[in-house]
């Protein structure tokens, strides 16, 4: 039996943590003003070095705006974020997305995953068919809620890889938590098989190298789940 080290935040990580659960929930509202950083320090009970730190970073992640002579506020992450913001919003409250998080991850897989298929298939080699088929056959045979999921992803991203699109399969990967997420919702609403059927009949035109038929399936699986037959958000 193995073992691993346990691993405590550090008192920065924790204030950091806990300003984005107040930002991201709306209890500090987008233009508020925060307390003074000694104010702060005061009544979190952590050092002023420690509240120095906390808000630098929060400022670097799009949500705060530190002005200069006249204090630290709130900032619209939404309209200025950056990548790490995405990031802070989808692990918000352990991954546990809300309906217009879901429905809005949904539709950027479309535009993501449509954008992978134009670029890839016109140069996708046999091996790289038998690489994706080797996820498809997994899925076929697991009954697994958490591997269907893992294999959908590792489908999803190695293709994005393909594509040759250098920045998609990173975004594709600050994605992960999120989406394996709503998998996992969708494969215990509607069973592993039919994450399994989307994703091979998705594989199939692939193989075929049809394109229009690739997309509009694509389309038509990822919009059923928004507002068809096979909704995972309610």
């Amino acid at each position: 039996m193995e073992f691993t080290k346990l691993n405590a935040p550090s008192l920065k990580e924790l204030f950091i943590s806990q300003l984005e659960t107040m930002i991201l929930s709306g209890k500090i509202p987008i233009g508020e003003k925060l307390p003074p950083e000694r104010e702060l320090a005061e009544l979190m009970q952590v050092s002023r070095a420690v509240v120095n730190a906390g808000i630098s970073e929060l400022a670097r992640k799009g949500f705060l705006i530190i002005k200069p002579r006249v204090g630290t506020f709130v900032a619209d992450y939404r309209r200025n974020g950056t990548l790490e913001t995405l990031i802070s919003i989808m692990n918000y409250n352990g991954g546990v997305l809300r309906d217009a998080e879901i429905r809005s991850i949904l539709e950027l897989r479309i535009a993501f995953e449509t954008l992978a298929v134009e670029l890839c298939i016109l140069k996708i080699t046999d091996d790289d068919l038998k690489l994706l088929k080797s996820y498809v056959d997994k899925m076929k045979v697991t009954s697994s809620v958490e591997e269907a999921s893992k294999l959908a992803f590792e489908f999803q991203h190695e293709l994005a890889c393909l594509s040759g699109n250098t920045l998609l399969p990173l975004i594709v990967s600050s994605f992960q938590i999120p989406v394996m997420s709503l998998w996992k919702r969708f494969c215990r609403l509607y069973g592993t098989e039919s994450l399994y059927h989307n994703t091979a009949v998705l594989f199939e035109y692939l193989e075929r190298r049809e394109l229009q038929k690739a997309k509009d399936w694509l389309v038509s699986s990822i919009n059923d789940t928004i507002f068809g037959n096979k909704q995972i958000y309610f």
